[in-house]
């Protein structure tokens, strides 16, 4: 990757531990909301209304149609009206995870447009690509009804689904009118995804990197302060894991490397999780992009606080091992009807197929 000098910008919230700052997360935040609980990003009209009056604002003029139609196609796409497609079938990336991560993202770009000099500021249609970018972050998730006919959930492409994103943002793009961004586009998803070395991948322009940096940061972000993460990640991302052959993988012939035993396993590592692989990408690799939206609440970072708080609760809870602590159930937003079902099943099959030297806990469909 090329290198650059790091815009300036002084921050004024930070995810390491420091002095406490006034907490802007309502205890009365509903689950489908995002962190200040005013926009419903289960909904993507919501979403798309929020995104159009941040983009508005910041690029005066600037035409909203293409986002307007992405938003349309996205949720066409999800929902499993896109021709040639199922819909999505994956229950903890699901609509409203992608939603919250395109709104998180359209702030850190409002954010950073308002804070670095002109030369630098990304532009309407750099920040469109963005935009698009993040809508279609995980539709390498979506099944295609005919080249993905011997699979049965999207969870099964969870080591390689960026770059199944990539190839359908390559196909999408241009019937959008956006083909002099397929390349740029299809580079800069897979900074939310752990498929390339981010050091490794090329962009002729420092202003597509910061892009990269935003879409990273906001998919982090977004899913960590969700305020069901941890619910989320012990009963729908231990069975993607699961599906995905991570949470158990085939080293051979009757060899088999157990990483997590269960959703409850998978919560106790969460910590070391976020120190090791959260953090350095959010303070190092993205160069702490999750400050730009401090501008937007006069220096206070809603995301920061309310990851702060779900790891809090989480250390509480491996603490005293009191697992009914973690009782919320969140709705799920999918595009095929019988998708729960099917990845319960799914997964009581794969497991089953486990020797029992190498089984995972019997526990791990919640505590």
């Amino acid at each position: 990757m090329k290198t650059y000098k790091k815009p300036g910008y002084r921050s004024t919230a930070t995810l390491t531990p420091g002095k406490k700052k006034k907490r802007m997360v309502s205890q009365d935040r509903r689950n489908d909301f995002d962190v200040t609980n005013v926009v419903q990003v289960s909904k993507p009209a919501a979403v798309r209304d929020a995104v159009h009056e941040l983009f508005a604002a910041t690029f005066p003029g600037a035409s909203f149609d293409t986002l307007w139609l992405a938003f349309h196609d996205f949720e066409r796409l999800f929902t499993g009206q896109y021709p040639g497609y199922f819909g999505c079938d994956t229950t903890y990336h699901d609509m409203q995870h992608t939603l919250d991560m395109t709104l998180a993202l359209a702030r850190l770009v409002v954010g950073y447009e308002r804070s670095v000099d002109a030369a630098e500021r990304l532009g309407a249609q750099r920040v469109q690509m963005a935009i698009v970018t993040s809508l279609f972050h995980d539709s390498g998730y979506i099944r295609h009804e005919e080249r993905d006919s011997e699979f049965h959930n999207g969870a099964e492409f969870t080591l390689y689904h960026v770059s199944r994103s990539a190839d359908f943002l390559r196909r999408y793009l241009p019937g959008l009118g956006m083909s002099r961004d397929v390349g740029v586009s299809s580079m800069i998803v897979h900074f939310t995804g752990y498929e390339l070395d981010l050091d490794e991948i090329e962009l002729d322009d420092p202003r597509d990197a910061i892009c990269g940096h935003l879409l990273g940061t906001a998919d982090l972000i977004a899913q960590m302060a969700d305020r069901c993460y941890l619910e989320k990640c012990r009963d729908r991302l231990y069975k993607e894991f699961v599906l995905g052959g991570i949470a158990v993988e085939s080293a051979g012939p009757g060899e088999y490397v157990v990483r997590y035993e269960s959703g409850i396993d998978l919560l106790r590592k969460t910590p070391g999780f976020y120190q090791q692989v959260s953090k350095e990408r959010l303070e190092l690799k993205f160069n702490r992009a999750y400050r730009y939206v401090e501008v937007l609440y006069d220096g206070s970072n809603p995301y920061v606080e309310a990851i702060k708080m779900n790891l809090m609760h989480l250390l509480r809870v491996v603490k005293t091992s009191d697992w009914r602590l973690l009782r919320r159930s969140p709705p799920y937003f999918l595009g095929v009807s019988d998708a729960v079902e099917n990845v319960e099943y799914l997964v009581h099959k794969q497991l089953a197929m486990i020797p029992a030297e190498h089984a995972a806990a019997p526990g791990y469909v919640t505590a």
